[in-house]
């Protein structure tokens, strides 16, 4: 199956990035290329785009794609100047290129984004087991080096264990009666596939609800896709620390696609953009802290009709933009 993937708010997160030609950019979430390639046709033979991803066919696809658009190059060749924009392909979790970027003395950028959906091809292609909608066997790993799976939990983790994630992550109200029909299911035989779990999970639910939802299962699907990629793990703390290395008037474009993301987001940004962070209740600033950005946008900036009905996956995807000061 080919890698597809189609980059969601593209016109807004160029626009957001204010990019600089000689500029050094930073794509956390590489996925098909699309939003890099943007990148580099505003960069100039100076500019250097790092993109990051965890998924190894994510890597090999959108390596071809933006080596279109640029020089592919590792860390030590940054300086060197060819007569196009250079990039540099990274095969890991966002989370650690803070690590990365230091161990290979890129101590500044001028813009970063990080684009937290999962690609169009992860959810289209049913091996991957992302999608209630698809065959396919339990898997959902965004890594797949690896060990744990979708497969795992739903047939590991205690009864206490998966109301919690399916709540938590999920926000699925019907947590007890699904998790129940769960370990019922599992006491017989193992949960393999995405059919049997979503099944189980129509099962558990009130017809009414299964009606007036847009997919019964999508609720538990991404609790159990955000557990099982620790998905909200270090992620206030890493968004954090890049903003830490963006040059002054750099920018940072996040797009989040469910509530506790969003959150996490807007969170960051309020810490980083307020200068004291100490207790309403205390009287006086006793923290030191310093607002290190400005926001660009207050509200999250959200699709618009055209790219609505071109892609649906578009419309929980939420935009929030950050200046460095």
């Amino acid at each position: 199956m080919e890698f597809k993937h189609v980059p969601v708010l593209l016109e807004e997160v160029i626009n957001g990035l204010n990019i600089k030609p000689d500029g050094i950019y930073l794509d956390c979430t590489l996925g098909g290329g699309g939003h890099s390639s943007e990148i580099l046709k505003k960069l100039n033979k100076n500019g250097v785009l790092i993109g990051v991803d965890k998924d190894k066919e994510a890597i090999n696809f959108a390596s071809k794609k933006i080596s279109k658009f640029s020089k592919i190059i590792n860390f030590d060749e940054m300086k060197n100047i060819y007569n196009c924009p250079k990039s540099i392909i990274i095969n890991s979790d966002f989370k650690n290129v803070v690590k990365i970027l230091e161990k290979n003395n890129v101590n500044r950028l001028d813009g970063i984004l990080i684009d937290l959906g999962v690609s169009s091809y992860q959810i289209d292609n049913a091996e991957r087991g992302f999608s209630y909608k698809k065959e396919g066997l339990l898997d959902m790993r965004m890594d797949q080096n690896q060990s744990l799976t979708a497969k795992d939990i739903v047939n590991n983790y205690s009864e206490n264990q998966l109301k919690k994630i399916f709540y938590e992550y999920g926000e699925e109200e019907f947590s007890h009666s699904i998790v129940k029909n769960i370990i019922k299911y599992r006491t017989k035989k193992q949960i393999e596939t995405t059919t049997e779990l979503n099944n189980i999970i129509e099962s558990s639910l009130p017809k009414k609800i299964i009606y007036s939802r847009n997919g019964a299962s999508k609720k538990v699907f991404q609790a159990l896709r955000i557990e099982v990629n620790k998905e909200l793990e270090k992620l206030k703390e890493t968004i954090l620390e890049l903003i830490e290395k963006l040059n002054t008037k750099g920018r940072i474009c996040i797009i989040s696609f469910h509530s506790l993301e969003d959150r996490i987001v807007k969170d960051s940004f309020k810490i980083m953009a307020t200068n004291c962070i100490c207790p309403p209740n205390i009287g006086i600033c006793v923290c030191g802290h310093k607002a290190k950005i400005k926001l660009i946008n207050k509200k999250p900036i959200m699709a618009n009709e055209i790219e609505l009905k071109e892609n649906s996956r578009s419309s929980s995807a939420k935009l929030r933009i950050a200046e460095r000061l």
